[in-house]
């Protein structure tokens, strides 16, 4: 299965996966890395794996439809099957949604639905968790519909939350979660093993 990976940032999930794939454990093939930020380490990270890296931001087109057109084209161009998104922090347009539904997705460092949602990413996770009072954080993977975070959920790793806890020390707690996690998931699902139907996840990861 061809897979593309959409990252923001520095992509340490995205090495995760290409680790994984390395590793023959994965069940897909990344062959793209798509970015909306030129700047974005994740790229690096592509292109010294022997991966293509491309550059797709809403803002260089006129309307968010034809940036959906294109997003689709260089996708199907490339024989894509399932998209995974590390760290990508914009919403997906519905039209790339609708043709790969139930091929989408995505992990977010912390419980959904109670910590998810727009502007929800990263620290601010982290710091809504430590404010909650909970005793327990930790990754959750889902798969992508339409929404922030909103999508059936497929897998959570929990990981406590120590009364000492900073945002700095829970995020790297979750953050090593995330990169054990994630390609599990991506495996089950590019194994068939994992799927979602009538709007449901149904299936189980492998031991």
């Amino acid at each position: 299965m061809n897979a593309a990976v959409m990252c923001t940032g520095s992509g340490t999930n995205l090495q995760a996966l290409l680790d994984a794939e390395d590793g023959g454990t994965l069940g897909a093939n990344i062959v793209l890395v798509i970015s909306n930020r030129s700047k974005a380490f994740a790229l690096e990270r592509a292109r010294n794996s022997g991966r293509e890296a491309i550059v797709r931001r809403m803002r260089d087109f006129k309307t968010e439809d034809e940036y959906a057109d294109e997003l689709l084209s260089v996708l199907r161009d490339r024989d894509i099957e399932l998209i995974c998104l590390a760290g990508y922090l914009k919403r997906l347009p519905a039209k790339v949604v609708t043709e790969f539904r139930g091929r989408i997705l995505n992990i977010h460092p912390g419980p959904l639905p109670r910590f998810g949602g727009q502007g929800m990413f990263g620290h601010r996770v982290h710091e809504s968790v430590l404010a909650s009072g909970v005793h327990e954080s930790g990754p959750t993977v889902f798969f992508v519909d339409e929404e922030y975070d909103t999508g059936a959920i497929i897998a959570f790793t929990p990981v406590p939350v120590q009364a000492d806890d900073t945002t700095d020390t829970l995020a790297h707690r979750v953050l090593a979660a995330e990169h054990l996690l994630y390609p599990r998931v991506v495996a089950a699902v590019a194994r068939g093993h994992v799927k979602l139907l009538d709007g449901k996840c149904v299936g189980r990861l492998n031991d």
